[in-house]
């Protein structure tokens, strides 16, 4: 089993990068491989609605969105992380997220997510709700902790002094893993949900 990491910092060894550390050794002792992908301080623009993609089966930008897709459809979790800038994620992991989720075609129904947030002191809680809205959207079931997935610290470093953030984020790896692995054993056994040919409604007339 392997999850998807993906860095939304700019600084790759921040404080967001501290947390995933945090989460990666407990992956580790699991048997799960995990790799990071840093997207925070890369060239990533965002979305144009061209719709290319649903023809092309990925995005028409060629960049690490559509280097990140095989590795999205390939794993059995994807956790994503990011700085909290104005009570929002760092815009560019917004750009890739948007990208990524709405240009991939494969199925990503039971592919566990989680979101992790770094933060001085606020806009925590509007950050996390914001990355979940992903998993939601996607059919991925939403690992949680024993609190909101967030650690505090504003310099780099700091926030390896945050002893409940850090046991937060050692908590979130465990129920993840323990998440991916019953699914695994429930996609066996039972399969995938029954999925309805959808319904698009538009509310304009």
């Amino acid at each position: 089993m392997k999850v998807l990491m993906i860095n939304g910092s700019p600084h790759p060894e921040g404080n967001t990068a501290i947390a995933l550390h945090e989460m990666e050794a407990i992956f580790t002792q699991q048997g799960i491989g995990t790799e990071i992908i840093q997207v925070g301080n890369k060239d990533i623009r965002g979305c144009i609605a061209c719709d290319a993609c649903r023809k092309r089966g990925k995005c028409v930008f060629e960049d690490l969105v559509n280097e990140t897709a095989p590795k999205f459809e390939a794993c059995d979790g994807l956790v994503v992380a990011s700085p909290v800038y104005y009570a929002s994620a760092n815009a560019t992991l917004i750009a890739f997220l948007d990208r990524l989720f709405y240009s991939t075609p494969f199925d990503k129904t039971m592919k566990v997510g989680a979101s992790v947030v770094a933060a001085r002191r606020g806009g925590l809680s509007a950050t996390f709700d914001e990355l979940n809205k992903y998993f939601t959207i996607a059919g991925m079931p939403v690992a949680s902790s024993q609190y909101w997935n967030s650690i505090h610290g504003r310099e780099p470093g700091e926030a390896a002094e945050d002893a409940e953030g850090l046991q937060t984020m050692r908590t979130l790896a465990r129920n993840m893993a323990f998440l991916m692995k019953s699914i695994k054993l429930g996609k066996e056994a039972y399969g995938l949900p029954e999925k309805e040919p959808m319904q698009p409604t538009n509310f304009i007339r």
